[in-house]
Formats: C-alpha cells, structure tokens, sequence
C-alpha cells in the first residue's frame, strides 16, 4: 500500500516556481498599499495616531518590500551570480513585511491574541508570509 501511494506521488510534476505564487499576491498588496498613501504627509499620520517618522517607514517600507520581493525574485531567475543577494533582499523585504504586520495589528488594539487570530484574518495571512520570505529566503 506504501509503494503504490509513494508511486502515485512521484508521478506528480514538480512546480519549482510554486514561490511564486505566494510572492505574487504579496507584491501586489505591498506596492498597492504602500502607493496608496504615497505622497507621505503628516495629516495621515496624525489619523492613525503615529509619528510622521514612523508613517514614513511605514509608506517607503510597504513600497520597498513590495518592490523588494519582485526585485530578489527576478535577480534569482536572471543570473546564479545574484543569487546571495537575491536571497538577502527577498529576506529583508520578508522580515519588513513582518515587520510592519505586527505594527498593524498592534494599532488595531486587539484584546486578545483570539481577537487577532479569529478576526484579523488578513494582516495575520500577510505576517505569515512575510515570515515565511524572511526565514525561507529565494530557497526553494
């Protein structure tokens, strides 16, 4: 019974490109909101109660792990030279999507971490992807 199982399974193609499946949505999401609160002013971040400094990272870091994602991911397709600093701004760009998830949830004043999980269902998705590029890496 394995073997048949074992059998079926190796039959299946492999999609070494599956990463980017996950890369793609994240790209999309990152560079769309951080280009959303783009030009930065302090008007915006006085509405989400946040130093200007603080919404500055915020807007740059969202368009920059976008971009940083696209970026670290075609550097691995184009050239195996780039390969160590692919990985390095595919990690970067993981951890600062990581990052700012965990500001976002904060902001939100959850009152328990079942509030976050059962309830922020989408910044909870986008931190778990962002750690998996910061930990993981351009690896496949």
């Amino acid at each position: 019974m394995n073997y048949k199982m074992l059998n079926i399974i190796n039959k299946i193609p492999e999609f070494c490109m599956s990463h980017w499946l996950l890369r793609i949505p994240l790209i999309i999401v990152f560079i769309q909101q951080g280009a959303s609160k783009y030009p930065v002013n302090i008007e915006d971040a006085q509405s989400f109660e946040l130093p200007f400094l603080v919404w500055w990272f915020v807007v740059y870091g969202e368009l920059g792990s976008g971009l940083g994602l696209l970026v670290g991911g075609l550097f691995q397709l184009l050239d195996e030279k780039l390969a160590v600093i692919s990985d390095m701004i595919t990690r970067f760009s993981g951890f600062t999507i990581g990052s700012i998830m965990t500001g976002v949830i904060w902001i939100g004043k959850p009152e328990s971490f079942l509030d976050v999980i059962l309830y922020d269902n989408f910044h909870v998705i986008l931190w778990f992807g962002g750690l998996y590029f910061a930990l993981r890496g351009n690896r496949i």
